[in-house]
């Protein structure tokens, strides 16, 4: 299973000439070369992890697409341009296979970004019982143990330390970073750092992907 990162928080992971789609948002580079895609998940509504014009590249390439995601980002697609466009809502609990992926959802709520703004849904994927990324949340899949997690680098929900603790709490064999579009390049460089020791701690190993970058799971 081959696992590429882009900008931000999306990721296409490839198996068996199939592709995977997750959180193709608006801070990601317009996205080609999107033939053999078989499913899209998408975490939660905001702009950063989808948007119509990244779904549409995706689609018009593969009719039969599959989309998953939860009630809420249902509901915005619903309300766009691709109202017409199915989408199989998921929850925490859930799971469903799409060969040659098998998915499984965890998680019901994005995390707090502060009192004044509503929470709305978010779901984290396990892909292939290998690879989890969580959405913009930090939620620990329990009594599951992760090949490779996705860790969020900064976000207006989230410090540092929590992401160091979701590391250390999950003790991944491997980790990498994604959401890091709102740091600069000494910010990454930061991020980085902590998060490959606290990975190392849990005896994992840290890859710094950069976008367009891959990693063979």
């Amino acid at each position: 299973m081959k696992l590429t990162k882009l900008e931000h928080a999306a990721l296409i992971v490839e198996l068996s000439g199939k592709k995977l789609y997750i959180d193709p948002g608006s801070f990601t580079t317009a996205l080609t070369g999107t033939a053999g895609a078989v499913a899209v998940v998408i975490t939660h509504e905001h702009a950063d992890h989808w948007t119509p014009e990244q779904l549409t590249r995706i689609i018009e390439m593969n009719p039969d697409l599959s989309i998953f995601a939860p009630a809420g980002v249902a509901r915005a697609i619903a309300a766009s341009n691709l109202s017409d466009t199915p989408v199989t809502i998921v929850k925490a609990g859930d799971v469903i296979e799409v060969e040659p992926f098998t998915l499984r959802f965890f998680g019901a709520t994005h995390a707090v970004i502060h009192e004044s703004i509503p929470v709305i849904d978010n779901v984290g994927v396990l892909v292939n019982e290998e690879l989890y990324y969580a959405g913009d949340a930090f939620t620990i899949p329990e009594g599951v143990e992760i090949g490779t997690l996705a860790v969020p680098a900064a976000a207006p929900w989230m410090k540092m330390s929590e992401a160091m603790d979701f590391i250390f709490a999950i003790k991944p064999k491997r980790s990498f970073p994604t959401h890091e579009m709102l740091l600069s390049r000494a910010g990454k460089d930061l991020s980085n750092s902590r998060y490959e020791n606290v990975t190392k701690l849990g005896g994992g190993e840290f890859f710094p992907l950069e976008p367009g970058d891959s990693l063979d799971l």
